[in-house]
């Protein structure tokens, strides 16, 4: 279904089809279908929000909000930023879009902690998006491996919204990292981080030449 879906919509995207408003319609059911099944198409949600900018009278700020959720699923790449820059500025404080808008600045500024306590306050928002908390997940042990070598367990359950042990321990797994007796979780050792490099520099004669001219 959702293989069909996509070469249907590869197609209206060809072309100066693409900017036909009559395949609105086809493109927002794709919108749905990706946020229910947990698929993920970039092109085409870019196409429903350029359709949107050409044709203002046809504008879904729900669907709008769908793509923009679809976007931070897919961090830590700039699909959020080029989505938003296909949006009215005016559009991007009415809601839901502005609630989507104040989430994704948490994530990008990798606030973690605020940002599954403000999640919580509008679960309406996600609770249809399927995977949408996994894949933030992602995007958390994503930054904290770029940024730790170790980690206390407990700020790696905050970082990750509070889940039960049992899902640090997968996520900890997944990454390949060790949580240690201390309560510690090694992200990596600092024979993964630091090697030491042979560096050789090549100076020619003319070079030196012209070095030592100039200080004569």
């Amino acid at each position: 279904m959702a293989d069909a879906m996509r070469a249907t919509v590869a197609t209206l995207l060809k072309g100066i089809d693409r900017y036909n408003p009559e395949n609105l319609s086809t493109l927002e059911r794709y919108v749905d279908m990706q946020i229910t099944e947990n698929t993920y198409d970039l092109e085409a949600n870019l196409g429903v929000l350029k359709l949107y900018q050409f044709n203002p009278g046809f504008y879904q700020t729900n669907v709008t909000a769908q793509i923009l959720l679809k976007a931070l699923t897919n961090l830590p790449h700039t699909d959020f930023t080029l989505c938003k820059c296909l949006i009215d500025t005016v559009r991007q404080t009415e809601e839901p879009v502005a609630s989507v808008m104040g989430l994704a600045n948490l994530l990008e500024t990798c606030r973690f902690q605020v940002f599954w306590i403000e999640l919580q306050r509008v679960p309406a928002l996600t609770e249809s998006v399927n995977g949408f908390e996994d894949s933030i997940r992602k995007f958390v042990c994503h930054v904290v491996g770029a940024t730790y070598q170790t980690i206390p367990v407990e700020h790696l359950t905050v970082l990750l919204g509070g889940i039960p042990d049992s899902g640090v321990k997968q996520w900890i797994n997944k990454y390949g990292w060790q949580l240690g007796s201390d309560g510690n979780v090694y992200v990596a050792s600092q024979e993964d981080n630091i090697k030491t490099k042979n560096i050789t520099e090549k100076i020619t004669f003319d070079s030196v030449a012209a070095i030592m001219a100039t200080h004569r």
